[in-house]
């Protein structure tokens, strides 16, 4: 381990005012150090969306602090929390969200043309033979099984060699057998020294990851080693 990556204190996210007010996070702290794979659990409704959003600087607390790498993110402008997002963060979510018009490379592109990049055709191209689809590049998404389709959206949170990769629900839209190789990519992932940052609400799901945390009703109720 390399020290802390991720360290909020005390953070809540609350919505609405008074009597309607609403804590989507409920005076929530963690730490979670370079290296790590944790899962984050709960049910619907449970806080722990909210919690990623948080986590991954897209959306910022209503109290409370949050130090990504040691730097104050409450405190960042929207430029500087864009910039963050694109260099360190890498999302990988439930719904793939790819460009259905543009071949796989091309998807996996996306990230860099934020930063004017050289070589995004080749980074693109590297990222893509991680996950093991060197041969399916210029393939559309429809032309792509959910599976692939998913190991593409992972290439895309690659593509920028981020501090932190965050998977929201990254198999729910997966078979048995798909869901089964994406998590062994996860694992393979953080064997090789990334920081994953698991949301599921399955049990089952988050028992690859090394740590588990729970969310009920707004807060952590526990952080404990698998």
């Amino acid at each position: 381990m390399a020290g802390a990556l991720v360290d909020i204190r005390d953070v809540s996210k609350v919505y609405g005012r008074g009597d309607v007010a609403v804590h989507a996070v409920d005076h929530v702290s963690v730490t979670i150090d370079s290296g790590e794979f944790v899962a984050v659990m709960g049910a619907s409704g449970s806080g722990k969306s909210t919690l990623m959003h948080i986590l991954g600087c897209l959306d910022i607390p209503t109290e409370g602090h949050y130090l990504f790498a040691g730097e104050t993110v409450e405190t960042m402008s929207e430029r500087q929390l864009a910039d963050l997002r694109n260099r360190r963060i890498g999302f990988v979510f439930q719904q793939f969200q790819l460009l259905s018009s543009l071949p796989a490379w091309r998807n996996v592109e996306l990230p860099l043309l934020y930063r004017a990049a050289a070589n995004r055709r080749g980074l693109a191209m590297e990222a893509l033979d991680r996950v093991g689809l060197a041969d399916r590049v210029e393939h559309r998404p429809n032309e792509l099984s959910g599976g692939q389709q998913q190991r593409v959206a992972i290439a895309r949170a690659l593509v920028t060699d981020p501090d932190l990769i965050l998977a929201d629900e990254p198999t729910g839209n997966l078979d048995s057998a798909s869901s089964h190789e994406i998590l062994e990519m996860l694992v393979s992932l953080n064997a090789s020294g990334r920081t994953i940052i698991l949301i599921t609400h399955d049990p089952a799901i988050a028992a690859v990851a090394s740590r588990q945390c729970t969310m009920r009703d707004g807060r952590l109720l526990e952080a404990v080693a698998a």
